[in-house]
């Protein structure tokens, strides 16, 4: 054996190369920002609608369909009144110190109707990624499976606030990747190890969702320890808004489950949270959760808006806004055809190929007062360029009908006889 050949096979497996991914992606991010399609400052006016400044066409309406708030809660009333008196009732805004040590009591009230609302241990997080990070040491460490440490597997199209942490995981336990939703590897796993942890999205953010059945099969057959992030599935699903995972578990959720969902997306406040099974798991999480140790709660604001929206959600009006999503979801899905089509979820990507013809129709759409998302590696796979659309519960008939038909143009190209569409 020579020495290089040495040297090489002593040498660790990477399991991240940000180096690689700058260098690759780098260059279209730039395009995007200069084509104007990102970072762009706006301000929320009703509803979908957002005066954005845009350097090529000044301060202007347009059509939001990039925001995540699919029931339309970001700018609830009741949401905004909560958050309002909560700072007022506290005279602060936040409080510099440690969970450990010290809480508002406010949060507590949170943590205890939540709990109480999901039908769990709640304990909330300022973002989901912080309680990504408290997550997965503790899940790594073996606590969680029964005092040996899991073989955790992830979703190859696992959220980036899970995936980054593959690291983290691996300098605790072996760490595995496997392709997207494939059950009969996964199965392959639990099969030949004795304890197997599963790592995945609930609704992932580009499209689709996880196998729930076929996952809880696993659990009852192996064993199978699941952690499940339903950041977009929250609120949407459930007589109580239980989020997509949590609905479809059922009374099956114990102590082999973990779900973080957002507070900021379909629920329409701020912060995270983390369903635990048992009183176990939140005395383990509250003593060693890395955020909640060492960094601070979400804010005042956000305490009060999040018991607010609970406090909506026990009311008829989330069922409306639950039928008006699907609505919408139904009404796009009839005018423009997506590998999403008839799922009942609201994340729609038209796929185009190329980053720039991405961008340009981002532009283009942007120009006729709509704003979607360009989507390009590395949030998506090289090949996979396109629009990222969400249809939300407040938006108007019109303004879907009027999105279908600008993104038909720009998918099929001018009207033979040159005409373009209809003015919105």
């Amino acid at each position: 054996m020579t020495k290089d050949s040495r040297t090489s096979a002593a040498k660790p497996r990477s399991i991240r190369n940000t180096q690689s991914m700058i260098e690759r992606a780098d260059p279209i991010f730039a395009l995007a920002f200069d084509a104007g399609v990102m970072g762009l400052s706006a301000k929320s006016v009703e509803r979908r609608l957002v005066h954005v400044s845009d350097r090529q066409n000044g301060t202007r309406e347009v059509v939001d369909f990039v925001r995540c708030s699919y029931l339309g809660l970001d700018n609830h009333p009741a949401i905004i009144a909560g958050a309002i008196e909560a700072i007022a009732d506290y005279g602060s805004l936040h409080w510099s110190c440690a969970r450990t040590r010290l809480n508002f009591g406010l949060l507590s009230d949170l943590e205890e109707n939540l709990s109480d609302l999901f039908r769990a241990h709640v304990i909330t997080f300022s973002t989901v990624l912080a309680a990504n990070l408290s997550a997965m040491p503790i899940l790594a460490s073996g606590y969680l499976t029964g005092g040996e440490k899991p073989l955790v597997v992830f979703d190859r199209l696992v959220h980036a606030t899970l995936a980054v942490h593959k690291p983290l995981v691996a300098a605790e336990t072996t760490v595995l990747t496997i392709d997207h939703n494939d059950v009969d590897m996964l199965e392959q796993i639990c099969r030949a190890n004795p304890r197997v942890a599963f790592v995945c999205d609930g609704l992932y953010s580009m499209g689709g969702a996880a196998p729930i059945d076929e996952l809880l099969r696993l659990q009852r057959q192996y064993g199978l320890f699941l952690y499940i992030d339903d950041a977009h599935g929250i609120s949407l699903f459930g007589f109580r808004g239980e989020g997509y995972a949590r609905s479809s578990i059922g009374e099956e959720f114990g102590g082999r489950t973990i779900i973080a969902a957002s507070l900021g997306k379909g629920f329409g406040a701020s912060g995270a949270l983390l369903m635990l099974g048992s009183q176990r798991q939140e005395d383990l999480f509250r003593r060693f959760a890395l955020a909640f140790a060492f960094s601070v709660s979400i804010n005042l604001a956000g305490i009060g808006g999040a018991i607010a929206s609970a406090n909506l959600h026990r009311t008829q009006e989330l069922l409306d806004r639950q039928i008006a999503l699907g609505e919408r979801i139904k009404q796009f899905d009839g005018m423009i055809e997506t590998e999403q089509t008839s799922l009942p979820f609201p994340i729609r990507t038209i796929m185009l190929g190329d980053e720039r013809a991405a961008i340009s129709a981002a532009r283009q759409l942007l120009d006729r007062g709509l704003y979607t998302s360009a989507i390009f590696f590395p949030t998506v796979a090289e090949g996979r360029a396109g629009l990222r659309v969400c249809p939300t519960a407040s938006h108007l008939v019109a303004e879907v009908d009027c999105l279908c038909r600008e993104l038909r143009s720009i998918i099929d190209g001018p009207a033979a006889d040159g005409s373009g569409p209809r003015p919105c």
